[in-house]
């Protein structure tokens, strides 16, 4: 309900759902005065659920806000909803958010999805694993943990529901590889915005003290 109310309070979205296939979340949301859309199948990604859900509305930008995420950043939501307001031609299918770190064990941490990206902040790949590899050290590169913020063109999110997963995605478990091995464009948006997802009674406790 946090999360709902604080996505609905930034006053960047038409419209606010929350897509679950959990009759406890549904009913919360909806006895509180929300919206929520209860998901029909059963799906390995978010992705799937997003389509699912949104595939008969009218919309043109669909922005993915995970549920255990409370701390919504308004600017990096702005950002990623930018890209495409600055995207005339529409040759951008995604945007999403990557922030650097520095410190060797969150690089080396397999937890933390890498992204590498090109000189106009295209993704190139998403990977567990150290990218780009440091074999010369001193090159000045960057290192960026992907934030799983995404907004989709409704397009590539039909598209995406409709394409098997092939080897890269399986091998990796990175939905956001599936995009990438079948052509879709992934506008990053660098932050400095550290993502808290609450996973664990610990993380509920480090949350209820920020708050």
């Amino acid at each position: 309900t946090r999360t709902y109310e604080a996505a609905v309070n930034t006053k960047l979205f038409d419209d606010v759902f929350v897509v679950t296939d959990s009759d406890l979340i549904f009913d919360e949301i909806v006895s509180n005065g929300g919206k929520a859309i209860r998901s029909i199948k059963e799906h390995e990604s978010g992705s799937d659920r997003i389509a699912e859900a949104v595939q008969n509305l009218e919309v043109d930008i669909v922005v993915n806000v995970q549920g255990d995420e409370p701390f919504i950043d308004k600017d990096s939501l702005s950002k990623v909803i930018e890209v495409f307001r600055n995207d005339a031609s529409k040759t951008i299918d995604l945007a999403s958010l990557m922030r650097e770190i520095q410190d060797e064990n969150e690089i080396n941490n397999p937890n933390n999805v890498k992204v590498v990206v090109d000189q106009n902040g295209m993704a190139l790949y998403f990977s567990r694993s150290v990218i780009p590899y440091p074999r010369e050290k001193n090159v000045g590169v960057r290192y960026f943990q992907h934030i799983g913020i995404y907004a989709f063109r409704k397009q590539a999110l039909i598209d995406f529901y409709h394409l098997p997963m092939k080897t890269l995605e399986a091998s990796e478990k990175l939905e956001q590889l599936r995009y990438l091995e079948f052509g879709k464009r992934i506008k990053m948006v660098e932050t400095t915005h550290i993502s808290i997802g609450i996973d664990t009674p610990e993380d509920l406790e480090r949350a209820r003290k920020l708050l």
